[in-house]
């Protein structure tokens, strides 16, 4: 059981206690309850909770705000370090986020889920051969988690390890044949290399499982218009576009893994004239 103590024994087993002098003790130092650690300890996992019962709606700030003074308040729980790291990526504040669950991983090493988050935060620092082996330390407890394998192979992606991103993205597949980012992103792959028709394929395919999705609709067009299908091709991508304008920015594509290849035939796309018009209007 925690040992219960004063406040002033605490201040001067920090060395910050200075006694007064011996006429004026009792006037300076008043009876100061003891703190309960064990209730200290309650509250902390109460406003973990919160914390987690707020970020299932979307509200991390105010999740974040409850986890840290869970944190300060349960400094040794893995749980809630590992909550604490996930709200700062909620909230794309990556350096603190790799803080808080490295302590995670320190106090949990065989954490899956610690090690899967961990991977993405070094993936969001562009440092990719770290998020390879957090992530890959993750699956080696936890198997059967076809987001880790779609991750990893984004990871390899990045790392221009071409075929082993497509072999992650297959393995995500075959654990779940719906998990169409990966079959999407299989489609990306094939299209820096160069297989255009291979490319139209997954991203066809894509569409048939999701088809009210906008990426694979506007990969489909902008490859459809460089080889030379123009009209079909800006149709469907009008449609894309309107959809979710966020996909007229090509940095918002680099972001979402689109190769240099297929990043210029999109350049070339949106500088169709009712294409353009479009993107102006957005």
């Amino acid at each position: 059981m925690i040992k219960r103590t004063s406040l002033i024994s605490l201040l001067a087993l920090m060395g910050l206690w200075v006694a007064p002098p011996a006429a004026m003790a009792q006037a300076l130092v008043p009876y100061v309850l003891p703190l309960d650690f064990e209730q200290l300890e309650e509250q902390g996992l109460v406003l973990a909770q919160e914390a987690a019962q707020l970020a299932q709606f979307q509200q991390y700030e105010q999740a974040l705000r409850r986890a840290q003074l869970a944190a300060q308040l349960v400094p040794d729980n893995s749980s809630i370090l590992a909550l604490l790291g996930s709200l700062y990526l909620q909230l794309d504040q990556v350096e603190p986020a790799i803080t808080a669950l490295e302590q995670a991983n320190d106090l949990a090493p065989n954490d899956a889920a610690v090690l899967f988050a961990l991977g993405t935060a070094h993936f969001r620092q562009e440092q990719y051969l770290q998020s390879v082996s957090y992530l890959e330390a993750g699956l080696r407890i936890e198997a059967d988690n076809a987001g880790a394998y779609f991750d990893l192979g984004n990871a390899y992606f990045k790392l221009r390890r071409y075929k082993e991103a497509i072999e992650q993205y297959e393995a995500s597949l075959e654990l779940d044949s719906e998990f169409w980012p990966s079959l999407n992103n299989i489609g990306l792959v094939l299209y820096e290399q160069g297989e255009t028709e291979a490319a139209l394929e997954r991203w066809q395919a894509t569409l048939e499982q999701v088809p009210e999705e906008p990426e694979p609709k506007l990969a489909i067009a902008v490859s459809r218009y460089a080889s030379g299908e123009r009209r079909e091709a800006i149709q469907l991508g009008i449609e894309a576009l309107e959809q979710d304008g966020r996909y007229a920015d090509l940095d918002f594509l680099e972001e979402n893994l689109w190769g240099a290849r297929l990043l210029a035939a999109t350049e070339s796309f949106f500088q169709a004239p009712v294409v353009r018009s479009l993107i102006a209007q957005l």
